[in-house]
Parts: structure tokens; C-alpha cells; sequence
């Protein structure tokens, strides 16, 4: 299921995963560097069907790691950071950044993808309207050299720095939160850069085996790393991820963005399952 969800949506899945392990009695150091692992194999046969199907844009993911690996690194010293200013209540703090963040994701996709469907429906509207969201447009003004020219994904040229901080932004996100920021990414691909929603899709699980391949590594040096754990749910998930990349062929953008609003509230749902219980969402 993670597989698929991962495939299709462009996300690790670590949200979705972490929780189940918990469930299951895995202890609480190998959830995270065992998800770790699971998710970078299952990224990399993700991405490449992506990458078959035309939905990866390579120079973009590479731009996009460069931002992001540093504001990983940054979120992680926010984090060391608040946890002496708040006096213990970190976990009550980024736990209410971490459901106002989903909440609010989920509502933005859901309102502006249906939008969009109705939009697409007028055959009256002009293609070039349909082509980019309006955020994007005007981002796209934004002449501030070097300008990068981005041909698989189809937009107009773009500021080097603008996809930096887009990078950098979520990556201090997901260092903060402790995620892998997928649910992060992809919508701020669509929406600040103006990516076609396919290829967001698979740019972001482009990036996600390289930052969850990081963790991963980081991880296995301090013996969090149940390998075979992590070749086992690879089995499943890289399967699930090959036909969940598939099926993105027969759903158009804008009903694309309508499902993943809902991928949010799952997230959601685990959240609250998680502080009932007396457990955390986050790190």
C-alpha cells in the first residue's frame, strides 16, 4: 500500500509506514532508519518508470537537492534550538505546526483541483490560463539572474534561486518535523514553480533516493538498519510503486491534485491516533 500510494503520489510514504511498524512492535530506533531504507529502494523503481513514462525532470531534481539537503541540516538545529526554548513542550509545538501544515495543504489542493476540473470544463478558456496556476505566473516574472531553462517540465525560464529556496524551504520543513517532506514538495512544484503535476510526481521521488538514501546511510552507521526488514517491505512496496507510477497515465492533473488533498488527512488521522494513544507524529 505504501508502495502504491508512494508511486502515485509521489511520496515516501514514511507517515504511512512509521506508524504501522510502531504497531507491529518494531522498536522505536529501526522504524525510522529501516523506513529509510525500504523507501529508497522503492523510490528508485518509482522514479524510473517516472523517469520511462517522461515524468522526471533530472536537472530540476538535482537543483531541488542542492536547496534541500542544506535546509534538512537547518530544520534539525531549529529543532535543538526550540527544544531548549519551549522547556519540553517541543513535541506539543511541532505536532501543532505538523496538523495545521496537512490540514492546510489538504484544502489548498482539494479547492484550487477542483477549480481547475470546472476550469478545464469550459472549453471557452484560453490554454494559456489553463497551462500555469496563477502563483506561478507570477513567480515566473521574477527576473533575478541566473535564469534556468527547465525543457522537460515545459515552463518558461526560471531563477536559479527561486528553485534553491523552494528547495531549501522544505527541507527545513522536513528537518523540522522530521519527515521526509514529499507531501511538501510536490505541492509547492505545482504551485510555486509552476511543474505540470506528472512530472512533480516523479521529480520528487527523483529526490526522495537521494535524501532517504542519506538517511539511510547515516542511519545504518549507527546500527538502526534491520536490512532484512527493509528488503522484505521492498519486495512489496516496489511493486506497489510500479503500479502506482503506472497508473498516473490514466488521471489527468488537476484530478491528480484532488486525490492527493486526501492524502493529507490520512496523515491526519495517524496524528490523532498517535496523541490518543500518547505517542508522537513527529521525530
Amino acid at each position: 500500500m505504501v508502495g502504491l500510494l508512494g508511486g502515485f503520489f509521489g511520496v515516501g510514504g514514511g507517515f504511512l509506514a512509521g506508524p504501522a511498524m510502531l504497531l507491529l512492535g518494531v522498536p522505536a530506533n529501526f522504524v525510522v532508519g529501516t523506513d529509510l531504507a525500504h523507501m529508497t529502494g522503492k523510490s528508485i523503481v518509482a522514479a524510473r518508470r517516472h523517469r520511462a513514462l517522461g515524468h522526471v525532470d533530472l536537472r530540476l531534481g538535482i537543483l531541488m537537492i542542492a536547496g534541500t539537503l542544506p535546509g534538512v541540516e537547518v530544520g534539525a538545529r531549529v529543532v535543538e534550538y526550540l527544544e531548549h526554548l519551549t522547556a519540553g513542550a517541543l513535541e506539543m509545538v511541532l505536532n501543532g505546526v505538523y496538523l495545521l501544515l496537512l490540514l492546510g495543504i489538504s484544502v489548498l489542493m482539494l479547492w484550487e483541483g477542483l477549480r481547475a476540473t470546472r476550469r478545464i470544463a469550459d472549453e471557452t478558456m484560453p490554454v494559456r490560463e489553463l497551462s500555469t496556476l496563477s502563483l506561478a505566473q507570477r513567480l515566473q516574472r521574477v527576473r533575478i539572474p541566473p535564469m534556468i531553462r527547465l525543457p522537460s517540465s515545459g515552463v518558461e525560464p526560471v531563477s536559479l534561486w527561486l528553485i534553491l529556496l523552494v528547495g531549501f524551504a522544505t527541507g527545513v520543513l522536513a528537518g523540522t518535523l522530521g519527515v521526509g517532506g514529499g507531501f511538501i514538495r510536490m505541492p509547492a512544484l505545482v504551485y510555486v514553480l509552476g511543474i505540470p503535476t506528472h512530472v512533480a510526481v516523479g521529480t520528487d521521488l527523483f529526490e526522495i533516493v537521494f535524501s532517504a538514501g542519506y538517511g539511510t546511510l547515516t542511519h545504518a552507521i549507527k546500527g538502526n538498519v534491520d536490512i532484512l526488514m527493509a528488503l522484505v517491505m521492498h519486495t512489496g512496496a516496489a511493486i506497489g510503486a510500479q503500479m502506482g507510477a503506472q497508473a498516473t497515465r490514466y488521471v489527468s492533473g488537476p484530478r491528480l491534485r484532488i486525490a492527493f488533498a486526501f492524502l493529507p488527512l490520512l496523515g491526519v488521522v495517524l496524528l490523532g491516533f498517535n496523541l490518543a494513544s500518547g505517542g508522537s507524529a513527529v521525530h
